[in-house]
């Protein structure tokens, strides 16, 4: 469960999902193994949105006329969101672009 009880995989497309089994990880090693992996399908991948659910926190935190999906979400879709990685199953989901 999230810190929300709603889980956000219904919106998620086609989410690479990724099991890490470390309690040291902190968010900043979390993304650099989102950005490698999303390297492994691009070569020069742009992130466009996060969530942790560890604080809550999504980014970027925008607003949207749409309520049927996160905020978040809609965000980095609509700017060609194509490669999501969800790591310890909704832990930190990451949405990237591929450039190009």
């Amino acid at each position: 469960m999230n810190a929300h009880n709603n889980s956000i995989k219904p919106y998620l497309d086609n989410p690479i999902s990724l099991k890490i089994d470390d309690n040291k990880l902190d968010f900043d090693s979390v993304k650099q193994i989102a950005f490698k992996k999303a390297k492994e399908l691009t070569p020069a991948p742009v992130l466009l949105a996060w969530y942790d659910r560890k604080t809550g926190r999504v980014v970027p935190q925008v607003a949207c006329a749409r309520d049927d999906k996160p905020a978040w979400i809609v965000y980095a879709e609509s700017r060609g969101g194509n490669i999501v990685i969800d790591i310890n199953d909704e832990e930190y989901v990451f949405i990237y672009c591929s450039e190009g």
